[in-house]
Formats: structure tokens, C-alpha cells, sequence
């Protein structure tokens, strides 16, 4: 296997260079223009000299070619799922693993890349932490949850599990190149899911153009997903990630919105008077005095978030406002948080939780919009 160690001394992520169209904006002619390099735009973009020696266009296309060749003779992959959020925090990563666990639980063939560099989180959150990746002629092996799901991280190169990773764009692109051409995902994925960091930094612009000629020669759909919250300071840089999607033609699939509501049952709270804990005693009031709400189908739930002032968008008026599906909206669940920490599959986990109806739902949306090539055994 190889370890950080081994990566550190790799040429090819050392010297990978930026991607080209680093400051994707509305004026950006893009490297494979006429006018790359040329057009008033790419004045005072560090881009520009190498967009207009043709560079920039060359090696896009080399590392496109490779991308596509690689994902074509390791895997055969119907659907490819990057899960973005313009804001950290919202959730992305826990909505990214479970939804790789729940389609896994029925029965499809499920990979999740972490490209979150430098805060890799999934391999905690699937229970796989601590494990290694091996390196064969087929390329990197991924750490396998279950027989149906499989992940790959930098957290399995680290030399432990609380090592930094402290590397400009350049390594980070490299590291997100390689995993795309060397990671083996078996035979056959019904869903690889990208979990990415958030706003629209380098591993965004790398990721999203490195596959974008898988995706415009058919080979595979490439589309993305939207997590926010339900507060301004969430959307404001939620719509900056819808705005970016538009820019480079990703088709968003959905929005989820995390965390708007608390809800649990009601003998799970717990109740205090004047700083004083009085839980024991107010439930013993309440079995006493109201015995069938204690029986554990009645949900306590609170508004987590403000609704916006007059004016402003909801996680819903946003969806809209961009022309995307609203998917959906998660309420903050204990046992959601629960099943992220112990690795479990909430769905399956904890068929009656608060979150669980609506966590399927999306769930149901996904593969609905992106159905696999081949329906899996027991399912019609």
C-alpha cells in the first residue's frame, strides 16, 4: 500500500498545474477559445500566458483524455454525483455518506470519493477509519465498506488519522487527478458520489473539469447535488455554488435543505427550571397526567433558523428561483448524527426516526433522476 510518504515524493502531483480556468467568471473565454489568453478579460488572470501558447488547452486536453480512458477500462460508471455546498457545515458530507449507504442498501453498486483535501471526513463517517489503501497493477484498490460500497479518501494515505494536510492548489488537483484515473472501483458502479469541500475552490474547478469531457462525450452523467441550511449567511454562498454550476454547465439535481427543524421524541427531552435540571419530574407529570403522548409516536420539534425577512429567499424560493428540483428537507436528528459517528446506515438503522421519511424521499429523487443502467437483484 502507499502511504503519505509515497505521495509526498510524486512527481506528478507536485508539478500538476492549476486548472486553467481557475477564476471561473461570466467573461472567462474558457482555454479551448480562439481567443484564450487573448480576449480583455484574461487581462491580469495568472492564466493568461499559458492559455495563449495553446499550454493550457494541451494539457486539458491530456489530462481529459487520461480521465476518460481510466474511467472507461477500470469501471463501467453509470452515474457520477458530485454533493456541493457553497458553505460549510450544512451537512454536506453527512447527506453525501448516507446517501452512498442507502443506495447501497438497495443493492446497488456504490462508490464515495472525498475529495475534501483537506478535511476528510468520510471515512469516519462510513466506520471505515484507521484502514489502508493497496496499490496493484489495476491501479489503488478503495477501502470497502460492504460488498456494495466503496471509498476512497486521502485520510487512508495519512500517516495517522490527525496528520494536516498543508498543500496549495496545484498538489490538491494532482492528488484529485489520480484518484479519478487510478482508483480500480470493480467492474461495474451504479452511483460514484463526490463529496467535495465547500465553496468553489480548486478541487471544485478540478473536479468539474476533469470529468466534463466524460460527460460531453456520453460516457457517463456527471451532475450534482445542492446541500444547504435554512439561515441567509447559508444561502447567500448556497446560490454563489448554483451560480458556479451554471457557469460550468453542471446540471444540479436538487436541493437539500439540512437541519431546519430539531425533532425528537417526546420522553427524549430533557427539561430544567431556573437552571436546575427537572426532567425526571416533568416526565413523571406527563406519564401521570397524559399517558398517550408518552407512548413514542408524539414528536418534540423546534425552528432551528429564522424564516427570512420579507424579501429574502427560502431554501425552496432559491430552488425555484434557479430553475432546480427542491428535494427535500431534513430535520436535525439525533440518531441521524448517531448512525454519521458509528459508521451505521441511518435508514436501515433507524426505519422510525424523524428524519428517516424524508431522508428516503431524496433518496427515492435521486434515483429517480439518475437511474442505474442496470436494475439491481431483487428490485423491479
Amino acid at each position: 500500500h502507499k502511504t503519505m510518504s509515497d505521495q509526498s515524493n510524486n512527481d506528478d502531483i507536485t508539478n500538476t498545474p492549476t486548472p486553467e480556468n481557475a477564476n471561473v467568471n461570466a467573461k472567462c473565454v474558457g482555454p479551448s477559445s480562439t481567443n484564450a489568453g487573448k480576449a480583455s478579460s484574461c487581462e491580469g488572470c495568472p492564466n493568461q500566458q499559458a492559455c495563449a501558447s495553446g499550454s493550457a488547452k494541451k494539457q486539458l486536453d491530456q489530462d481529459a483524455a487520461n480521465i476518460q480512458r481510466a474511467l472507461s477500462e477500470n469501471s463501467s460508471i453509470s452515474n457520477i454525483l458530485l454533493v456541493l455546498s457553497g458553505k460549510g457545515g450544512v451537512g454536506k458530507s453527512t447527506v453525501a455518506c448516507q446517501l452512498a449507504q442507502a443506495l447501497a442498501s438497495r443493492g446497488y453498486n456504490v462508490g464515495l470519493l472525498d475529495v475534501d483535501i483537506c478535511g476528510p471526513s468520510a471515512p469516519h463517517m462510513l466506520g471505515v477509519k484507521g484502514r489502508q489503501v493497496h496499490s496493484s497493477g489495476s491501479g489503488w484498490t478503495p477501502v470497502y465498506v460492504n460488498e456494495n460500497l466503496s471509498v476512497m479518501s486521502i485520510a487512508f494515505l495519512l500517516p495517522d488519522v490527525d496528520a494536516a494536510v498543508v498543500w496549495r492548489g496545484p498538489r490538491k488537483n494532482g492528488l484529485i487527478k489520480q484518484f479519478l484515473c487510478e482508483t480500480d472501483w470493480g467492474e461495474q458502479l451504479d452511483y460514484l458520489i463526490v463529496d467535495t469541500p465547500p465553496g468553489t475552490s480548486d478541487e471544485h474547478i478540478s473536479t468539474v473539469q476533469y470529468l466534463s469531457s466524460v460527460k460531453e462525450n456520453g460516457k457517463v452523467n456527471v451532475n450534482a447535488l445542492v446541500v444547504t441550511t435554512s439561515e441567509e449567511a447559508s444561502l447567500a454562498d448556497v446560490r454563489k455554488e448554483l451560480n458556479f454550476c451554471q457557469k460550468t454547465n453542471l446540471k444540479v439535481i436538487g436541493v437539500v435543505e439540512n437541519m431546519s427543524s430539531f425533532q425528537t421524541p417526546l420522553q427524549s427531552l430533557s427539561f430544567a427550571k431556573n437552571g436546575v435540571d427537572c426532567t425526571d419530574e416533568i416526565l413523571k407529570l406527563l406519564q401521570s397526567k397524559c399517558p398517550e403522548i408518552m407512548n413514542g409516536e408524539i414528536m418534540a420539534g423546534s425552528v432551528l433558523f429564522t424564516p427570512p425577512k420579507s424579501g429574502g429567499d427560502s431554501a425552496r424560493d432559491m430552488a425555484e428561483r434557479y430553475n432546480v428540483p427542491y428535494l427535500g428537507c431534513l430535520p436535525l436528528d439525533p440518531n441521524l448524527l448517531k448512525s454519521c459517528d458509528e459508521g451505521l446506515c441511518f435508514v436501515e438503522e433507524f426505519e422510525n426516526s424523524s428524519a428517516t421519511k424524508a431522508f428516503t424521499d431524496i433518496v427515492d429523487g435521486v434515483i429517480k433522476d439518475l437511474p442505474p443502467a442496470d436494475v439491481p437483484m431483487g428490485e423491479e
